[in-house]
């Protein structure tokens, strides 16, 4: 059974990992950069760069000692080559071309995408093809409907921020902390979603795609009225991203014929609050509602050498010239959504 080493440095976790292609994972290891990237209220790619070089090659190391296995019994090795700061992908894919060259190996560049929309796949083996994705991370909001290893079709976009953006946004403006995620659902366990009157941009449009920047700004509004408490302002911005993840949900499901599951992924699925409208939203359609467990929503190598055993497998590996990309559209295809910049 195939063995393949995954290398992640795509933004501020340094990640490795070895994973079967019949599911094992033998051995992973992430080093937060939290305590580094706090004082700045998020990730600054230059601290991150050079973290990504300390740390990443005692990891390697540190999961092969795990695995009782040794370089020259690897059959691959897989790294993420974009999307993501290029400073910290480049860190990452040419450790893993020195690795390809020094040992013989095959290389697999990864798209962090498909890494997080294949991540489901290896914790659930009855997921099977085609499948509609919510994919919202950091960087990231899209509903994809997953077709195959490499056949992805983006149904919707966001055409400004990302709903992890606005997360970080709304922890910095309120103070709550670093990472921004968690911090809010904290806040928001404590407070009234319906104390704030937030915009929910584009729900009830035609179109799927997402929009966040503005309700970046009524969060801003609301804190400097000084009329709500910084609790009751986190659940209102909360419910406000659930709502509008739902309705556009809603909408691209109509477009998904044939989707076997609805399947969340990327760092923001580890919301519980998100989690639990999507269940409900895919049990009212008759479909199965999918997540990875928490620690394979966030960064991690298991989901990039996994991306790279099903690549492997049908035969798609990378030269040693495959570039580093800071963005790379799973679906390059796709219409280029209304008012969207370069995220779309």
């Amino acid at each position: 059974m195939n063995l393949i080493l995954g290398i992640e440095s795509s933004c501020d976790e340094t990640a490795a990992a070895l994973v079967t292609a019949d599911r094992r994972i033998l051995a992973h290891r992430v080093a937060g950069q939290e305590a580094a990237h706090r004082p700045y209220g998020g990730v600054v790619p230059e601290i991150a760069a050079r973290a990504h070089v300390e740390i990443l090659p005692d990891l390697i190391e540190e999961v092969l000692a795990e695995a009782e296995v040794k370089l020259a019994d690897v059959d691959a090795i897989a790294a993420t080559a974009g999307p993501g700061l290029i400073g910290g992908v480049m860190v990452g894919l040419l450790t893993a071309k020195g690795l390809s060259l020094s040992t013989g190996k095959p290389l697999v560049a990864v798209n962090h995408l498909e890494a997080h929309a294949l991540s489901p796949m290896l914790t659930e083996p009855g997921l099977a093809f085609p499948y509609l994705v919510l994919l919202v991370s950091g960087g990231h909001c899209q509903l994809l409907f997953v077709e195959g290893v490499g056949h992805y079709r983006r149904l919707a976009t966001t055409i400004d921020d990302a709903a992890g953006e606005a997360f970080d946004k709304t922890a910095k403006l309120l103070g709550l902390g670093y990472p921004g995620g968690p911090a809010v659902e904290r806040a928001a366990q404590s407070g009234n979603a319906a104390a704030v009157p937030l915009p929910r941009p584009l729900v009830g449009s035609a179109e799927p795609h997402f929009s966040f920047a503005g309700l970046k700004s009524a969060v801003l509004r609301a804190r400097d009225s000084g009329r709500y408490a910084d609790a009751d302002i986190a659940a209102s911005f909360q419910q406000a991203v659930v709502d509008c993840l739902l309705d556009r949900t809603r909408v691209a499901l109509e477009a998904a014929s044939g989707a076997t599951a609805l399947v969340v992924a990327g760092g923001v699925a580890a919301n519980q609050a998100i989690r639990a409208a999507l269940t409900a939203l895919a049990h009212a359609h008759d479909l199965p509602f999918v997540a990875p467990p928490l620690w394979l929503c966030t960064d991690n190598a298991a989901m990039i050498a996994w991306a790279g055993a099903l690549r492997f497998a049908g035969g798609l590996v990378d030269g040693l010239d495959a570039p580093a990309r800071a963005r790379w559209p799973l679906d390059p295809d796709a219409e280029k959504a209304r008012g969207a910049g370069v995220k779309a």
